[in-house]
């Protein structure tokens, strides 16, 4: 197979890659087995896996499958940014278009008739024996002294900044490239304060919960208005309703409000943005994923090679996503930020670009972290906790504040380590971060959003998964008798209590062998004031634990009918 092959091939990987994480999100909306849930995918993240621990001192097994991928990239390096990875694999589909210039070559003056130039049919001639070169703006024949080749800076490669080159050593904007290893930094020494907030950088995280909270939200609202609007052609009705049916429940719900959109569409859009301004820029400065798997990736056993074939004419450089290709050092890479997507040896005209396997590390690219940059890591994660403790969550009541089963406030705020374990493993995806409802110190802490899912009454998975306590492992006869809040009708929004029609939704979506929800005749005024018998719901809060089942299924639009609370008497 040539490279360009390869490139397909690697096109083709991402992009069933994305595909995969993304039915992943879906299916665990859709109450799908574990072994078939996002949860299973975060279990290939080794920051996400390596920080928990750390949070939780202690040895999780279930996160074994991330150290073996990060074990992996010692032999095909950062392979998982620039094949597997589905923000990368986003950055890479709205990254601006690759240009490929018409020029002639570009020869760095230092590449004037050296092995590398073998390509040309006349013979080399080497720097001395050319001419010397006048001063840029002097007339042929002025006096003054004549500058060669030698004294001349090494030119920059066609489609590139020059003030991006020759800044101390290593690969263009090497001091910007290390903000990944600060953030990295400050992540791990945050875990030894059992605080994991900032995972939410994480790429896998952002991009579940993008999918989960945004996207689908977003598709939800946008078909549904689509269908709203074309009902109204009565031709289209049949082919609509048959969309419809094969959309609701599987791909889509039938009410998925969004949930922390703003924050997420900010941060989303931030990298997308960021990504226009320069190819694959979340990657190369910022993603701490990526920094964990270039401190291995430098020691890799496959490495991208430049052969005696090699013109300098800059073909690779300007192809390099990555913008890891220095011109200074033979058109070599940096093998830690190299993601091997194999379009510079598809661009070489010359084939002079090859991947090899050698047990070597790249020394002269390494990255050695300032006795600074350290320091002041430590200092933003200390910081960092200090400001999270200044607000005690008692300082924000909010009756819609719902933790997980038999999860206490206090315990849950001193333990919970914002590993997001609990809500990876929701296989309803209600379980989501806290953004404001449990103030600065109950940041990214897990509530119960019943509107997006309910706690579904045969599942014990947060108990399970949480590696600190905070959320109890409850048996699932103890989980089902365990009070999260308590169900209430807003008589107002209610459609048999508002005297429009019937509905028994509430009623039969409860779970409990002994309903919850009751119905009973009431008497009710319709719109027109006419007095109408409808059976309406009552909720029996004796029985009631809070699953949110009714909630989520309640079909009235936007807010619900019925609504958890957190019990005022508990």
């Amino acid at each position: 197979m040539t490279f360009r092959h390869w490139r397909r091939a690697r096109q083709a990987v991402q992009a069933l890659s994305f595909l995969a994480f993304t039915l992943a999100v879906i299916l665990t909306l859709r109450d799908a087995p574990a072994t078939l849930s996002a949860a299973t995918m975060m279990r290939l993240d080794p920051l996400a896996a390596s920080t928990a621990m750390i949070a939780a001192r202690r040895w999780l097994p279930r996160l074994v499958p991330a150290f073996l991928l990060l074990g992996l990239s010692l032999v095909v390096g950062r392979a998982w940014c620039g094949w597997l990875c589905p923000l990368g694999t986003l950055s890479d589909w709205f990254a601006p278009t690759r240009r490929r210039s018409p020029s002639p070559p570009a020869l760095a003056p230092e590449y004037w008739g050296s092995p590398r130039s073998t390509g040309a049919r006349e013979p080399a001639r080497a720097a001395t024996d050319l001419p010397p070169l006048p001063v840029l703006g002097e007339r042929a024949g002025a006096r003054g002294p004549a500058h060669t080749a030698a004294d001349l800076p090494p030119l920059p490669v066609l489609g590139e900044n020059p003030s991006t080159l020759g800044r101390g050593p290593g690969v263009r904007g090497s001091a910007a490239r290390g903000a990944k290893y600060g953030l990295l930094f400050v992540i791990a020494f945050a875990a030894l304060w059992g605080n994991l907030t900032l995972l939410v950088l994480d790429p896998l995280t952002l991009f579940i919960r993008g999918i989960a909270t945004l996207a689908l939200p977003g598709l939800t609202w946008f078909v549904t208005q689509a269908e709203t609007a074309l009902y109204r052609v009565a031709p289209l009705r049949g082919a609509l309703l048959a969309f419809d049916r094969a959309l609701r429940g599987t791909v889509l719900s039938y009410e998925q409000p969004f949930y922390g959109g703003l924050l997420l569409a900010a941060l989303l859009g931030g990298i997308l943005a960021f990504g226009l301004v320069a190819r694959r820029a979340w990657c190369r400065y910022l993603c701490p994923l990526g920094a964990a798997y270039s401190l291995t990736a430098r020691a890799s056993w496959l490495k991208r090679r430049v052969s005696d074939a090699c013109v300098a004419c800059g073909a690779c450089a300007r192809a390099c996503s990555m913008a890891t290709i220095d011109p200074a050092r033979g058109y070599a890479s940096d093998g830690g930020e190299c993601i091997l997507c194999l379009d510079c040896a598809d661009a070489c005209p010359k084939g002079a670009i090859t991947f090899e396997g050698s047990w070597s590390v790249d020394r002269g690219y390494a990255y050695d972290p300032s006795r600074r940059q350290a320091l002041g890591a430590l200092g933003i994660s200390l910081a960092g906790l200090a400001l999270l403790k200044i607000a005690p969550s008692n300082h924000h009541p909010d009756a819609h504040r719902l933790r997980p089963p038999g999860a206490d406030e206090a315990q849950l705020l001193a333990a919970c380590v914002r590993c997001g374990a609990c809500l990876r493993v929701c296989p309803t995806h209600g379980l989501q971060p806290s953004l404001t409802e449990a103030g600065l110190e109950g940041l990214w802490t897990p509530i119960l959003v019943p509107r997006l899912g309910a706690c579904d009454y045969s599942c014990t998975a947060c108990g399970e998964a949480c590696p600190t306590g905070a959320i109890p492992p409850l048996v699932l006869d103890a989980k089902r008798l365990t009070a999260i809040g308590k169900a209430y009708v807003d008589p107002a929004r209610c459609i048999p209590w508002s005297g429009r029609a019937e509905c028994i939704v509430c009623e039969e979506m409860c779970p409990l062998p002994q309903k919850a929800i009751t119905l009973e005749i009431v008497r009710a005024e319709d719109v027109t004031g006419a007095v109408r018998e409808l059976q309406a719901p009552v909720v029996d809060h004796e029985r009631c634990i809070g699953c949110g089942m009714c909630e989520n299924m309640c079909p009235v639009n936007g807010e619900a009918a019925i609504r958890i609370i957190v019990d005022p008497m508990g």
